[in-house]
C-alpha cells in the first residue's frame, strides 16, 4: 500500500497550539501524533496572533518535539481564524425586459455584482481598516420576477435577482500567521479556515440540506457555522468560552487562574475535586456542589452562544447543534443551551473524534472534541486549500486569495472593477400612452464586456493561474428602440366569443394621437395610443348591439304597501363556460356565454319567496282523490284591480294588499275545486262526509272523506 508523506498540522487557539501528525494511504487518514502546548503569556486575542515572537516559540516547541518522532518537518497546514470571518449577505436586481435570453455568463456577472456589494458593505462597517478578501459565496436564491425559481438560465422576464451570502477574511489575520510561521522555520503547504475544516468532516455536503449548527468552543472564543437547503449560510463568533467558565471557578473557590484551569478540567472526569485555596485552606468539593456554584457563568456561556445561533439563523432554533472544542466539555453545558434554543436534549451533542469516519488513531490518543478541528484542518487544507495568486488586470497586478479555483470574476473583484458598470449601458427609452397609461419601452441592452486572458476570449467563471494576463472591455451601449405599432401590440386583436350558441367577431379599434393608426405607424416618444378591445359581456353585448339580451339579467323590484322588495329568484342569469357571471366578468377568446331567464313571476311564486301567508289550505279527499281546499288571507291589487295567485307580475309593480275575512272550509267549498257532471237522468243525490250524511254548510276538518252518491253514475272529470 502506497502512504503519502506524513501531514503535518497546526490548530493555534487563543490558550493553546495542537499539533498533529496525520498519514494518508488511499484516501484514509491515520492521526499518529498530537502535541499540545499552552501559550506562555496573552499572545492570542481572541484567536487573532498579537504577538507574533511569543506564538512562534511554541510553535517552533511542537516542531522541534515532533521531529524526534518524525524527522524534520518543513511545512504544515494552518487554518485562518473563524472568528475573523466576516459574513455578509447581498442582493442584486437587473432588469432583463426585452433581453433575448438569460445566459450563464449573464448570471455570473449579477451573482459577482452581489458579492462586490457585499464586499462594499463589509469594508464600509470597518471604516476600510482592514483590506477584506472573499473567501467564498453561496446563491440563496434566485428571483424572477419577483418568484424563486430554480435556475434563471434561459428564463425570460422583466427583472432577475440573486441574494448570496459571502465570506470575508481581513488580510492581516493571513500576514501575521504567515509571520508567526516563518519564524517557526516552517512553510505554510496549505490554507484552510477554521469553521471550514471542522464542517467539513463533521458535516459533510450530504448533510447540509439539514439546518444545523457548529459551534466550536474554545478558550477565548466560540465559533459559530450554520448549514441549510445544501450549503453554509453563516458564520458567527462569540468571544465568550471556555476561560469565562475557567474565570468562574477562580473566583468562586479563590483560586488562582492555573489552579482554575486544572479543577475545571477535573470536574470533567471525577466525581469529587480536593482543591487548595490562595489562603492555604484545602477543601474537598463535590463536583454537584461544584457545577451549582458556577452555574451562571455555565447559563451566560449557553445563553450568548445560543443567542448567536438565533440571530445567524433568523431566530429561529435549528434542527440539532454539535459542540467540539475544549470548551464544550463544560459542565452541563449542552443540556442548558439545549433549553435556552427550546431544542430536545438530545438534539444538542458534544461530537468528537469517533464521529470523523475517516480518520483512525494511534492507540496513545484519547479521543476528545478538542481534537476535531485541528483534525479538520489537516484534511481540509489538503482537500481545499486556500491560495495565494498574482495576475495582471488591465496591466496592474492584482494579490488574490481563493478557497477552491480562482476565476476571472474573482480577480476582478479584488482589482476593484465594478462589475455593475461593465455591461454597456441601456439605450434611452420610449414613453407612450397607452389607453391612458404611460409605457416605458426599454433601449436596446448593452452588450457584455470583452473579456480576454492572456489575449484569448474567456468568460467570468474561467480559471486562471498566477501570472495571467486579464483585459476587461465595457460591453457596447444599447441604442433606442425602433418598433412600429404593430411591434408594440402585436397583431390588431379579435377575439370569438359564443352567445346563446351563435359565434360573433369582436375587433378592437386604435387611434395614435386622436387620429386612426395602422399597425405599421412607428412609434415615437410621447404617442398617444388608445387601444380598445370589449372584454366584459357588457361591453361586447353594446359593441354588437345585443344590448337587448340583457333586459331579463336587471333586478327584479317590486314594491307592496310601498316596500320595495328585490326577488332574485325573478331574474335571468348569465354564465360563461358554465360559470355563473356578472356584467363585468372579463372574457376571453372562444369563451361560451349563455343566458338562462329567471322563474316565471306569478303572485304565487312572489309571496312564497317573501314568505308571506297569503292563502290557507286544506287536504280533503273526494271519492278517493286527495284535493287541497285554498282560499285567501290577503287581497292583492294592482292600480285598483285585484290580483289572483296565478296571475303574472312585473318589475317596478306597486302592489297592495288588504286582509280577507276568513271563514271556515265548508262542503261547498269542495265545488270551487272539483268538477264533475251530473248525470241527466239522475233523480236526486246525497252528500256524504266520512260516510256520513251531510249539508252545503258542514264545516270540514283536514282528511275528511267527502263524497257525492246519485242514482246513476257521475262521471268525474
Amino acid at each position: 500500500m502506497h502512504v503519502n508523506n506524513k501531514l503535518f498540522a497546526l490548530d493555534i487557539g487563543t490558550r493553546s497550539v495542537v499539533g498533529i501528525i496525520l498519514e494518508e494511504a488511499d484516501g484514509h487518514y491515520e492521526a499518529v501524533d498530537i502535541m499540545v502546548r499552552e501559550h506562555k503569556e496573552r499572545s492570542m486575542l481572541d484567536g487573532q496572533i498579537h504577538d507574533v515572537l511569543s506564538v512562534s516559540e511554541i510553535i517552533t516547541e511542537i516542531k522541534e518535539a515532533l521531529e524526534v518522532s518524525h524527522g524534520p518537518l518543513t511545512k504544515v497546514c494552518v487554518a485562518a481564524a473563524g472568528r475573523a470571518l466576516k459574513t455578509e449577505q447581498s442582493k442584486v436586481a437587473v432588469d432583463i425586459s426585452g433581453k433575448p435570453m438569460f445566459s450563464k455568463q449573464d448570471i455570473l456577472h449579477l451573482e459577482l455584482s452581489a458579492v462586490q456589494q457585499a464586499q462594499a458593505a463589509v469594508a464600509g462597517e470597518k471604516n476600510n481598516e482592514h483590506h477584506y478578501y472573499c473567501v467564498g459565496y453561496s446563491v440563496l436564491y434566485y428571483q424572477l420576477d419577483g418568484e424563486g425559481i430554480g435556475s434563471l438560465i434561459d428564463q425570460r422576464g422583466n427583472e432577475a435577482s440573486v441574494e448570496i451570502i459571502a465570506t470575508f477574511l481581513p488580510k492581516v489575520v493571513v500576514e501575521s500567521l504567515l509571520a508567526a510561521l516563518d519564524r517557526a522555520g516552517l512553510e505554510m503547504d496549505a490554507l484552510t479556515l477554521e469553521p471550514i475544516a471542522a464542517i467539513n468532516v463533521l458535516i459533510p455536503a450530504s448533510m447540509r440540506r439539514l439546518n444545523v449548527a457548529l459551534v466550536d468552543i474554545g478558550a477565548g472564543t466560540s465559533d459559530i457555522a450554520l448549514t441549510d437547503s445544501g450549503t453554509v449560510i453563516a458564520y458567527g463568533m462569540v468571544p465568550v468560552a471556555g476561560d469565562e467558565i475557567t474565570e468562574a471557578v477562580s473566583d468562586e473557590f479563590l483560586l488562582d487562574f492555573p489552579l482554575a484551569e486544572k479543577a475545571k478540567r477535573d470536574l470533567l472526569v471525577n466525581q469529587s475535586i480536593t482543591i487548595t485555596d490562595i489562603l492555604g485552606f484545602e477543601t474537598e468539593v463535590s463536583k454537584d456542589e461544584a457545577v451549582e456554584r458556577i452555574a451562571p457563568a455555565i447559563d451566560r456561556l449557553a445563553g450568548t452562544i445560543g443567542e448567536e445561533i438565533l440571530k445567524l439563523n433568523g431566530n429561529k432554533p435549528p434542527k440539532a447543534v454539535m459542540l467540539v472544542g475544549g470548551g464544550s466539555l463544560t459542565p452541563d453545558l449542552p443540556r442548558r443551551l439545549a433549553a435556552m434554543l427550546n431544542l430536545p436534549e438530545n438534539r444538542v451533542a458534544i461530537r468528537g473524534l469517533d464521529a470523523i469516519n475517516s480518520v483512525s488513531f494511534a492507540a496513545h490518543i484519547t479521543k476528545g472534541p478538542e481534537l476535531v478541528t485541528p483534525i479538520g484542518i489537516a484534511i481540509a487544507a489538503k482537500q481545499s486549500p486556500v491560495q495565494y495568486h498574482t495576475v495582471h488586470v488591465n496591466g496592474q497586478p492584482v494579490r488574490l486569495f481563493e478557497v477552491n479555483k480562482l476565476t476571472v470574476g474573482d480577480c476582478l473583484l479584488a482589482a476593484g472593477i465594478k462589475m455593475n458598470k461593465l455591461y454597456g449601458r441601456p439605450g434611452l427609452a420610449k414613453i407612450v400612452s397607452l389607453n391612458g397609461k404611460n409605457v416605458t419601452i426599454p433601449g436596446k441592452h448593452g452588450q457584455q464586456p470583452v473579456l480576454l486572458k492572456n489575449g484569448i476570449p474567456c468568460s467570468f467563471d474561467d480559471q486562471v493561474d498566477g501570472g495571467d494576463q486579464l483585459t476587461v472591455q465595457k460591453g457596447e451601449d444599447g441604442v433606442r428602440p425602433e418598433l412600429t405599432l404593430g411591434d408594440l401590440i402585436g397583431d390588431l386583436p379579435s377575439k370569438m366569443v359564443i352567445i346563446n350558441g351563435q359565434r360573433y367577431e369582436v375587433s378592437a379599434k386604435m387611434t395614435c394621437n386622436n387620429l386612426p393608426a395602422s399597425m405599421s405607424k412607428p412609434v415615437e416618444d410621447r404617442d398617444e395610443i388608445i387601444f380598445e378591445m370589449p372584454d366584459t359581456i357588457e361591453s361586447i353585448l353594446k359593441e354588437l348591439n345585443l344590448a337587448e339580451m340583457l333586459n331579463d339579467t336587471r333586478p327584479f323590484l317590486i314594491k307592496i304597501d310601498g316596500i320595495q322588495h328585490k326577488v332574485t329568484e325573478f331574474m335571468g342569469k348569465m354564465f360563461v363556460n358554465g360559470l355563473e357571471a356578472k356584467l363585468q366578468t372579463k372574457i376571453d377568446h372562444l369563451d361560451n356565454i349563455r343566458f338562462e331567464k329567471g322563474k316565471k313571476p306569478t303572485l304565487r311564486r312572489l309571496v312564497e319567496k317573501l314568505g308571506v301567508p297569503a292563502t290557507e289550505s286544506m287536504p280533503i279527499f273526494f271519492n278517493g282523490q286527495q284535493f287541497q281546499l285554498e282560499q285567501e288571507l290577503i287581497q292583492f291589487s294592482r292600480g285598483g284591480t285585484k290580483l289572483g295567485m296565478n296571475e303574472r307580475i312585473h318589475s317596478g309593480d306597486l302592489l297592495t294588499t288588504k286582509q280577507k275575512n276568513v271563514q271556515p272550509f265548508i262542503f261547498q267549498d269542495l265545488f270551487n275545486f272539483v268538477q264533475f257532471e251530473i248525470p241527466t237522468d239522475s233523480r236526486g243525490f246525497t252528500l256524504l262526509k266520512n260516510g256520513e250524511k251531510a249539508g252545503f254548510d258542514d264545516r270540514l276538518a283536514p282528511g275528511d272523506e267527502l263524497n257525492i252518491t246519485f242514482e246513476n253514475p257521475m262521471v268525474l272529470k
